[in-house]
């Protein structure tokens, strides 16, 4: 991956814009509650007219949506309100990015990855505005500390072996992603450490997906592969004999990589949703289950 264009750390009196790119939001009761979290923080949340805003199931035209990614010019921070669908209508126009910082997570996967592929630092894979008041304070802190560029702790899941090895960070939605394979929006992925979460998909659709990218090429030349959180990833609708469990779809699509592997992250839909950093170095222990940020 080419070296980005840097992202200045927040100081406290930086602005944050409201960015609602997916689906509508009815009410605006856990989107001020996550707005506070940032004020406590010191920063300056700027109105918006995002609640309410609708067009069918989305959050408003997709010259309406598009807008919130671009104005304020002066706003260090867009944090995303919510997810659902609609982030990657936008990028079939050009969205001129530009040097800041772009939060939020699952239908947010699409901006995070287009920014990332088109050399801008500043992206961060993490709780959006209407879940972050109900992360844990651990979690909370985190995403502060990477925001006003202070270090994180690491983070720890279950290791399945293959070493360590080190690479800049992309970390996705699966299913936002398997629908950009094959665009111009996909970062490199040679030589990275992928990072996949999902809710509400089955183990035989996840299995369908993961062989798409193996069909397609995506999975070769990573330099590491790690899961977050599948929240309500189940299958309810067949014999437990008949089935494989996530964890075994997991676990045998990757088999053959010959890299270090790790499950359990906490990234994802859950509560503990873990911020980290789009294109910044980190080191991935398939023996520990350890992912540190190096740079």
């Amino acid at each position: 991956m080419k070296p980005l264009i840097p992202a200045p750390a927040l100081t406290k009196g930086a602005t944050v814009a409201t960015v609602a790119a997916s689906s509508a939001i009815p009410d605006n009761e856990r989107l001020l509650q996550g707005l506070a979290v940032l004020e406590s923080w010191g920063l300056i949340c700027l109105g918006s007219d995002v609640v309410g805003r609708h067009w069918g199931y989305l959050a408003g035209s997709d010259a309406d949506r598009r807008s919130d990614l671009l104005t304020p010019e002066s706003a260090a921070l867009f944090a995303c309100a919510r997810g659902g669908w609609g982030a990657a209508r936008l990028l079939e126009s050009d969205l001129p990015w530009r040097p800041g910082w772009l939060l939020g997570f699952s239908d947010v996967t699409a901006l995070l990855w287009s920014r990332l592929a088109a050399g801008y630092d500043g992206g961060i894979h993490g709780p959006l505005l209407t879940t972050l008041a109900a992360e844990p304070d651990w979690s909370q802190e985190r995403l502060r500390q990477l925001l006003f560029g202070e270090p994180v702790s690491d983070l720890n899941g279950v290791g399945l072996g293959g070493g360590q090895s080190t690479g800049p960070l992309v970390v996705a939605n699966l299913t936002v992603a398997t629908h950009l394979l094959g665009s111009g929006h996909v970062p490199d992925l040679k030589g990275a450490l992928l990072i996949l979460e999902d809710v509400g998909e089955a183990p035989y659709r996840i299995d369908r997906m993961l062989t798409h990218w193996r069909l397609c090429g995506a999975l070769k030349g990573l330099a590491g592969i790690g899961f977050g959180q599948f929240l309500d990833c189940c299958d309810e609708d067949r014999p437990q004999n008949w089935c494989f469990s996530l964890d075994q779809v997991l676990k045998e699509r990757t088999d053959d990589l010959g890299i270090p592997r790790v499950l359990n992250l906490p990234i994802g839909h859950g509560a503990g949703n873990a911020a980290l950093p789009m294109g910044r170095l980190a080191r991935l222990d398939g023996d520990t289950g350890q992912l540190s940020l190096v740079a």
